[in-house]
């Protein structure tokens, strides 16, 4: 299919900057890039969003728009405008998704890994300590431990032990690197069993 007189006119008409042109243009073209950002979404198995959807629609507008209006003048008319149009779209938003999909693929693995990290951490730690209920029994020992310890060992093991932070909160809050505080925590203990033998 060739290109119309009515598109060949509102491609033109763009390109010159005619008055209200641009707004013409997005009116005529908006459903026809929602709906390939919808089917290039759903081929992806991705259920959009409105606001998802929303960004994917502008982004292939501006990139209409961008280097005055480039990829429109590079359009060589042998197709209708429709065609050329989706094609472009698919491109701009296919590129974005994949852009997109990485971005949550990355955080969802960062964050495993974190959770892993700490689960690590608190095994390495001696099932004892592994958990809430033992922070709360052990109480009494770790207000007496603390006062045996260096400021910063004592500033951990409060943290840990009373006021329940993860490894990832205590590392942030004094600077320590964060696989360095199950280390901390251990010599703790060792100073604790040491005295009470």
């Amino acid at each position: 299919m060739s290109l119309s007189e009515v598109d060949r006119q509102f491609l033109q008409r763009c390109l010159e900057r005619a008055p209200r042109a641009w707004q013409n243009f997005v009116d005529r073209f908006l459903g026809l890039v929602v709906h390939v950002a919808n089917h290039t979404a759903e081929s992806r198995g991705i259920t959009l969003d409105q606001s998802t959807r929303d960004d994917l629609v502008s982004e292939v507008f501006l990139a209409l728009i961008a280097n005055d209006f480039g990829v429109l003048r590079r359009f060589r008319r042998n197709c209708s405008l429709a065609t050329y149009l989706t094609v472009v779209s698919r491109r701009v938003i296919a590129r974005r998704l994949v852009t997109w999909q990485t971005t949550v693929q990355t955080t969802h693995h960062l964050e495993a890994n974190h959770r892993d990290l700490e689960t690590n951490h608190r095994g390495a730690s001696g099932a004892e300590d592994s958990g809430p209920h033992s922070r709360i029994e052990n109480r009494e020992e770790v207000q007496q431990l603390l006062l045996r310890l260096d400021p910063q060992e004592a500033n951990v093991v409060r943290m840990y032990h009373l006021e329940g932070k993860s490894y990832h909160e205590i590392s942030q809050s004094v600077g320590l690197a964060e696989n360095s505080i199950g280390p901390v925590l251990s010599r703790a203990r060792s100073k604790m069993r040491g005295d009470a033998t």
